[in-house]
C-alpha cells in the first residue's frame, strides 16, 4: 500500500486556522505553530485550501498568481518552512490546485481581455453576444446569476462557472494546459506531498454552446447541467497525470461533483487519472441535481448507506476511496445528517467512527474533531460566503420569504465550516488577538481544543482514540469492506477483514434505540464504545461499537 492509503488527511482552512499577526486572518506561521496538534490526531497529510496570491473574492479560489503566496498568509519562505517542519513530523503538505478558472486579476486574463488578437486572447472562454445583445446562452452560474459577463474592453462576453471574478480557463488551448502543469510542478519541486484539484469536472467545455431548458423562474439553466463531465475530459486529465503526478511520491484527489459511483473506474485506479476522487452522492442526499438550497428533498439513512455502499463497491478492486463528511464547502455533519433533537456530541462521535473505519483514506476537516456545529446568524448581511448570497437571492426570486431564504442559508451556508478554529475560551477563541474576519461561533467558550483536551469523554479525545485504533489495527487501512445489516433502516454496519484480523463496526445513526441480531456479536469483544454501556443485539441512539 502507498503511504497516503494508510494515513489520515486533515483539511484546514488557512484563513480561519490560526492568526499570528493580529490581522484577523490566519497565517502560514499559525499552521507551523499547530503542527504538533495535527500530529496528535495521527495526521500524515495536511490539505490547505489555496494560499496563492488572490483578491479573495472567493477566499483564495480566485488565483492571481499560481506560483506565489498571498501576503496575508505570509511569504514563500514561510511556506518552505511549513513544508520542512511538517516533514519532521511525518506530515506532507497538500496543495489545492484551482485549474478550472483563475482570478480576473490574473495577468493572463488582464492580457486576454485587451483584444481578440493578443497572445492570450484564447486563454479564456469568449463569445459574442446574441443579436439582441444578451448573453451567449441562458446558463446560470453556480453562485447564481448569468454565467456570462460582458467585457466592454474586448466587446465580448466571458464564461465563468462560478463568480464573475473567476473567468474559466480555456483548456482546449495547449498553452493553457502547459502553464497549469508548470504551476503544479513548481509546487512538486518545492516539496508538496500531493494535490487536491478543484472543480475539475468543468474544465472540458462542450463543442457547441446552446441554450438549455430553463429549470427555474429566472429563465436560466444550471451551467453544471450544460458543461460538467463532457466527453473527452479524461484525455485532458490523463495528460495532467503524465505531466505532473507520474514519477513522484505524491497523491492526487480531485473534486468531481456529478461523477457517479459506476463511473469512478474511469477516473481513479490503475488506469484512472487520479489516485482518489471526491464524489458527493453521500453528501448531496437532499439534492437530486445541482444544489438548490431552497428545494431540498427528504432522505433516509438507507439513502446514505446506499451511497456509501456504491462508492465502496466501485473502488473495491480498482482505485481508492477518500472518506469525508465535511469540507470547506459543506455544512457541519452533526447538523447535516441529524435533526435538532440529536445529541450532537454522540452524533459527532458516531460520524467520526464512520469516517475513520470505512475502507479508504479519512479526510478530517478542521473543527470536525471538536464536533463543531453550524452557525445561524440573524441576517444575510452577517455572512461572507458569496455562494450564500447567491442562494439567498435565488430563493427570493423563487417566491420564498426573506425568513425562509435565510433558513436555507442557516442549513447549508459554507460559512458554517469557515468560522475561526476554536483553540481556547479566551476572546475570539484564541484564533486572533485582532478582529476575526468571520465571527467565532458563539459556543467557543464551551467547545474548544483546550477544554476538550482536559476531558477524556470529549469529541477530540474520541478522534484521538480513533487515530490510535487505526495505528494499532492495520486491518482498518488494509482490510476488505463487507456491509452487513444492509436493509436495516437505523444501523450502518460492516466488517473490516484481512488475513490476521477482523473487526465489526456497528453504528446507530438514528435517535431511537435500534435492535439487531445478537448472534453478530458472538465470540467478539468490544474494543470501542461511545456509550456508557453495551447490550448485545441493541444500540442506544447514536451509539457506535467496534467488535473484534
Amino acid at each position: 500500500m502507498k503511504w497516503w492509503q494508510k494515513t489520515i488527511v486533515y483539511e484546514l482552512y488557512p484563513k480561519s486556522f490560526k492568526d499570528t499577526k493580529g490581522q484577523g486572518t490566519g497565517t502560514i506561521r499559525g499552521i507551523i505553530e499547530k503542527l504538533d496538534y495535527l500530529a496528535s490526531l495521527g495526521v500524515g497529510a495536511v490539505w490547505m485550501t489555496p494560499v496563492c496570491r488572490s483578491p479573495m473574492v472567493d477566499n483564495g479560489y480566485d488565483i492571481a498568481d499560481y506560483c506565489s503566496v498571498d501576503p496575508s498568509y505570509g511569504t514563500m519562505d514561510d511556506m518552505k518552512e511549513l513544508i520542512d517542519e511538517a516533514k519532521k513530523r511525518n506530515i506532507r503538505i497538500v496543495i489545492d490546485l484551482v485549474f478550472n478558472h483563475s482570478s480576473d486579476q490574473n495577468e493572463w486574463f488582464l492580457e486576454s481581455k485587451k483584444s481578440k488578437d493578443n497572445p492570450k486572447s484564447d486563454w479564456y472562454i469568449w463569445r459574442d453576444a446574441k443579436e439582441d445583445g444578451s448573453a451567449p446562452t441562458n446558463w446560470r452560474g453556480i453562485f447564481g446569476g448569468s454565467a456570462w459577463t460582458w467585457c466592454e474592453e474586448r466587446g465580448q462576453y466571458y464564461l465563468h462557472t462560478f463568480a464573475s471574478a473567476q473567468p474559466d480557463l480555456n483548456w482546449a488551448n495547449p498553452e493553457v494546459r502547459k502553464a497549469l502543469y508548470d504551476a503544479a510542478n513548481f509546487w512538486v519541486d518545492l516539496g508538496a506531498g500531493g494535490f487536491r484539484i478543484d472543480a475539475i469536472t468543468y474544465v472540458k467545455k462542450p463543442d457547441v454552446f446552446v441554450d438549455g431548458t430553463p429549470d427555474g423562474d429566472d429563465g436560466m439553466v444550471s451551467v453544471h447541467d450544460m458543461t460538467a463531465n463532457q466527453p473527452g475530459i479524461l484525455d485532458y486529465l490523463h495528460e495532467f497525470k503524465r505531466e505532473v503526478s507520474e514519477g513522484h511520491d505524491i497523491f492526487t484527489v480531485a473534486e468531481a461533483n456529478g461523477v457517479k459511483a459506476d463511473e469512478l473506474k474511469y477516473w481513479v485506479g490503475k488506469d484512472g487519472a487520479f489516485d482518489m476522487l471526491f464524489e458527493f452522492s453521500h453528501i448531496n442526499l437532499e439534492f437530486k441535481g445541482i444544489e438548490t438550497w431552497c428545494r431540498p428533498d427528504p432522505w433516509k439513512i438507507s439513502d446514505l448507506k446506499k451511497a456509501l455502499r456504491d462508492s465502496q463497491n466501485a473502488t473495491k478492486d480498482n482505485g481508492w476511496y477518500p472518506a469525508f463528511f465535511e469540507n470547506h464547502d459543506k455544512p457541519r455533519c452533526v447538523n447535516h445528517y441529524f435533526d435538532e433533537n440529536a445529541d450532537k456530541k454522540m452524533a459527532a462521535k458516531a460520524m467520526g467512527t464512520l469516517l475513520m473505519t470505512l475502507r479508504g483514506t479519512p479526510f478530517l476537516y478542521q473543527g470536525q474533531e471538536l464536533g463543531l456545529e453550524n452557525v445561524a446568524w440573524p441576517s444575510i448581511d452577517c455572512y461572507n460566503d458569496i455562494s450564500s448570497f447567491g442562494q439567498y437571492e435565488f430563493a427570493l426570486s423563487e417566491g420564498f420569504t426573506a425568513e425562509q431564504a435565510l433558513a436555507c442559508v442557516h442549513e447549508f451556508s459554507r460559512d458554517s465550516a469557515r468560522t475561526p478554529m476554536q483553540w481556547d475560551d479566551t476572546p475570539n477563541a484564541g484564533f486572533t488577538c485582532g478582529t476575526p474576519w468571520l465571527p467565532v461561533h458563539e459556543d467557543y467558550r464551551e467547545v474548544n481544543v483546550m477544554k476538550q483536551e482536559q476531558d477524556e469523554t470529549s469529541v477530540l479525545s474520541w478522534f484521538r482514540t480513533l487515530a490510535k485504533l487505526r495505528a494499532e489495527y492495520p486491518v482498518l487501512a488494509e482490510g476488505s469492506y463487507e456491509e452487513i445489516l444492509a436493509d436495516h433502516e437505523q444501523i450502518i454496519a460492516y466488517i473490516r477483514k484481512n488475513e490476521e484480523d477482523e473487526l465489526c463496526v456497528l453504528i446507530n445513526l438514528s435517535n431511537e434505540t435500534a435492535a439487531y441480531d445478537p448472534s453478530l456479536c458472538e465470540g467478539k469483544e468490544v474494543i470501542l464504545n461511545n456509550a456508557e454501556t453495551y447490550e448485545k443485539g441493541s444500540l442506544a441512539p447514536l451509539q457506535c461499537v467496534i467488535l473484534r
